[in-house]
């Protein structure tokens, strides 16, 4: 039977009356209670009948609302429960409470994720766990792939009746590339989830592609005046009917994916398709062959390498190149680390040697986005000046948070929390530059502009910046980084220098005498490693015996300022 609010705060009074054992009710008493609550609560001032809380009375005690109170009365005047324990609040659920409860769970786990029943999410929870205990008197036993922190659920609620209205809105929207949000109208069409993560589907125009906005990028969302757009051949379920997960191409192009998979993963690839386009191409000796037609995305990029060493793409190459890319830069990563341990012992080898090699200081993606940029900039250039840059973060600034990656800024920051850098040049030793450099020191310095300073000598200009020899000492607390893009070995022009010549500037005939009796040591450098120099060691190249490519990115600091109104001709701040 229906029972209204009023009479659930009676039934709830008297129960609060009867639990409390301290005191002994009179009905009189439970009708002063009644009539004081329900005016605290509802604001009624009438009171409350003696009928009323009789009959309320027999309807606890009755079946009829599932209470079956023990209300018992002692020495025909006092009422009490006569199991101390009793509470309305406490009474079991029936088998057909628990069905009907449990469907009603059901239906709710599909909008927690929805604002407008963000209220209802822990209630849901709770009645999970109190249904399975219920049932089974012991902890639940299924536990559902949930992600309490995820980001865009609030904006889920204002698509979804969006959606349904038929409206445009106003969104503001940054993807993870983007540096600054962006704001536009939009249609939306639908809604979609994959992976824990929320998706919506609309067009930012009439005959537009359509697009795909994940719901943690959304800054905000506003009403719009502009008319909506409806969808036309739009159809959710055909949209990504070829593709894994939520990125689809424009073209709607599909390719076949060949993949191998070994015995031991192939029955989770059979239970478990990762696409419904899956088929079974071929059993081998060594695992079975599965095929896809599918589109090329992000989602299948994921999928496949969730697997590691257990498949391996066939086909198409360009997936089996990618996959294969993307592993060994995984395995470069833990293969060759940048070993801090040994940091200060690098550095006292400059110190004390004037040289020192040290290794993995960047990885071959970071390697390979640098040469990628280097390239495409020589393009552009004449051929007779497709070999060096001078200047090279005045001509290409983007390079520089790829040169002072973590490990690099780690470096200079060990050597000297003040340095600046004062010189930047990318050289390319190729067969058809195929030059050499005498044994030499680093003696000259670029500066703007040319002022006669005292110690300051031998005045050139190249490029529109002056050379000039320095001070020794300003050479001295000068340090040179030299970044390897390719290995570097005798055989392909790698430096060789004389240990400890750095002590100071020598004139031509100690440089010539310290060269013929000494024994030159070459600095072989692998890719994605450095060579840390002072300018006053004694260093030559030879020419190339092999035809492999040597480039290098020369960099100079120093955490010094030039006397005498001169300035640096680059002075570049790192750690800012």
């Amino acid at each position: 039977m229906p029972v209204n609010r009023n009479a659930l705060i009676r039934f709830r009074t008297i129960d609060a009356c009867l639990k409390n054992r301290q005191r002994r009710w009179t009905l009189e008493d439970l009708i002063d209670a009644c009539s004081e609550t329900l005016y605290e609560y509802e604001g009624i001032d009438k009171g409350v009948s003696r009928r009323t809380v009789q009959m309320d009375i027999q309807l606890m005690r009755s079946d009829k609302l599932g209470y079956n109170a023990p209300i018992v009365v002692l020495e025909k005047k006092f009422y009490t429960y006569e199991d101390p324990e009793y509470s309305i609040t406490n009474i079991p659920l029936t088998d057909q409470d628990l069905g009907k409860l449990t469907e009603v769970v059901e239906i709710l786990r599909q909008f927690k994720g929805f604002s407008h029943f963000q209220e209802l999410s822990g209630m849901v929870q709770r009645l999970e766990n109190k249904i399975d205990a219920a049932k089974t008197n012991q902890e639940p036993v299924i536990d559902f792939e949930k992600n309490d922190n995820l980001k865009g659920l609030e904006h889920i609620d204002a698509l979804y009746h969006t959606i349904l209205k038929k409206r445009a809105v106003e969104i503001c929207y940054q993807s993870f590339k983007a540096r600054s949000a962006n704001t536009f109208v939009f249609h939306p069409y639908c809604l979609k989830e994959y992976r824990n993560r929320w998706f919506v589907l609309g067009v930012k125009k009439r005959n537009t592609p359509i697009l795909n906005l994940a719901l943690d990028r959304i800054v905000s969302i506003d009403e719009s005046p502009v008319k909506y757009v409806p969808a036309t051949d739009f159809n959710i379920s055909s949209f990504f009917h070829h593709v894994v997960g939520v990125s689809v191409n424009p073209d709607g192009r599909t390719e076949k994916v060949l993949l191998h998979a070994d015995h031991e993963t192939a029955p989770y690839i059979v239970t478990k398709p990762i696409h419904h386009s899956q088929k079974v191409e071929e059993k081998l000796s060594t695992g079975v062959v599965f095929s896809l037609q599918v589109q090329i995305n992000f989602e299948l990029e994921r999928e496949i390498l969730g697997f590691g060493n257990r498949i391996k793409i066939l086909a198409p190459e360009k997936l089996k190149r990618r996959i294969r890319d993307i592993l060994g830069e995984a395995l470069d990563q833990y293969q060759f680390e940048f070993n801090r341990g040994s940091l200060q012992n690098q550095i006292n080898k400059v110190i004390y040697k004037g040289s020192s090699v040290m290794h993995h200081v960047f990885s071959k993606r970071e390697v390979n986005a640098i040469g990628s940029k280097l390239h495409m900039y020589l393009k552009s250039r004449p051929a007779e000046d497709a070999h060096a840059i001078r200047n090279l973060l005045r001509e290409l600034p983007e390079l520089k948070p790829l040169l002072f990656n973590t490990n690099l800024t780690a470096i200079l920051k060990e050597i000297n929390p003040n340095l600046f850098l004062t010189k930047a040049i990318f050289f390319d030793k190729t067969p058809e530059s195929n030059w050499y450099v005498t044994w030499h020191q680093d003696i000259v310095i670029h500066v703007k502009e040319k002022i006669e300073t005292e110690g300051f000598t031998a005045w050139t200009k190249k490029a529109g910046d002056h050379g000039v020899c320095p001070p020794e000492q300003v050479l001295k607390d000068t340090i040179t980084i030299r970044i390897h893009l390719d290995d570097a070995d005798e055989t392909n022009g790698a430096l060789k220098i004389v240990p400890g010549s750095h002590q100071k500037k020598l004139s031509d005939n100690d440089i010539a005498l310290i060269t013929q009796n000494s024994i030159p040591h070459v600095c072989e450098v692998k890719a994605c490693s450095i060579h840390l120099m002072k300018p006053l060691v004694l260093h030559a190249s030879s020419r190339a015996t092999s035809p492999k490519h040597r480039r290098v990115i020369h960099l100079e600091f120093n955490a010094q300022e030039l006397p005498n109104g001169l300035a640096w001709a680059e002075r570049l701040e790192i750690f800012s």
